[in-house]
């Protein structure tokens, strides 16, 4: 039986380095923080907070059966995430952060797409899911025409999205539910009006430490304040974010109160520097190394 949601994008093995200031584009020397490695990748990120809040789900993934590929299947596996893994590329990045939040990914080795042996299965699942989730990556931009075909819904997250670049108008346009984040947006909340003018039932943008603002089919605004909490470090939290809103949409909330349960697991994966508080005690914490 397909499990409630299908998901599919990346998940990584990721390089963590803590710095007191993103680096200038000039030669010079810093001195890391702290430095770590860990479970990454925006499709991990959200299985992990559905996993935990009990939603059945299957992340369909990319990783080799390299060392680093396989770390990232064996510490989902030991999370209880479901996942069908395609053999290939193992995705990699270096992640620069600093203690505000912000970040510059290197990505260091990507998956190319499939050649599609599996999209009867995938076409299945995708018809008997409740949603269908595709992250940016190019196995789930060859999955959309599916995707739309199946007729389930389609919720996608853009991310930093600027409101122009061209490889994430093809999930815009076929998308039922719309995330993304303000850092690159002048004007979230314009955007998101665009977003459901072109037909998305809502469009939501993260603020940040300001919490969340969403755009509703008849054009009504909502917002939630993010909930107060320690923070560890920021990687996840709007996967979690995104996992929280879709988890209460499925058990039949409105807009309001679904972002209100998107906030409460996104506070929770702000406590830890893995993906998500799952990984604590599979990967161990990091801070006592």
């Amino acid at each position: 039986m397909p499990a409630s949601v299908f998901l599919a994008g990346p998940a990584s093995w990721n390089r963590m380095v803590l710095l007191d200031r993103l680096p200038e584009p000039v030669p010079h020397m810093q001195f890391a923080h702290a430095s770590w490695e860990t479970v990454g990748g925006t499709s991990a990120g959200k299985a992990l907070s559905l996993t935990t809040l009990g939603r059945p789900v299957v992340l369909h993934g990319i990783a080799g059966e390299d060392e680093d590929g396989l770390r990232v299947r064996e510490a989902l596996q030991a999370a209880g995430v479901v996942a069908h893994w395609t053999d290939g590329i193992t995705e990699r990045h270096l992640n620069l952060m600093t203690p505000r939040g912000e970040r510059v990914s290197l990505y260091l080795s990507t998956p190319a797409e499939t050649t599609g042996e599996a999209d009867g299965a995938h076409a299945a699942e995708m018809a008997g899911a409740d949603a269908v989730v595709l992250d940016l990556a190019a196995e789930p931009r060859r999955l959309l025409p599916l995707a739309v075909a199946s007729g389930t819904p389609l919720w996608v997250d853009v991310h930093d999205y600027d409101g122009v670049g061209e490889y994430h108008r093809p999930f815009l346009a076929a998308a039922t539910a719309v995330f993304c984040n303000a850092d690159r947006l002048d004007a979230p909340v314009e955007f998101l009006r665009a977003v459901v003018a072109e037909g998305a039932a809502f469009a939501v943008c993260t603020l940040g430490a300001e919490g969340a603002v969403a755009v509703g089919a008849d054009g009504a605004e909502f917002r939630v304040p993010a909930v107060p909490t320690t923070v560890v470090d920021t990687n996840g939290a709007g996967d979690a974010f995104f996992a929280g809103v879709l988890d209460a949409r499925l058990g039949g909330a409105d807009l309001a109160s679904a972002l209100s349960a998107g906030a409460r697991p996104a506070a929770g994966v702000l406590t830890t520097r893995h993906l998500h508080p799952l990984l604590d005690p599979i990967l161990g914490d990091p801070r006592a190394a």
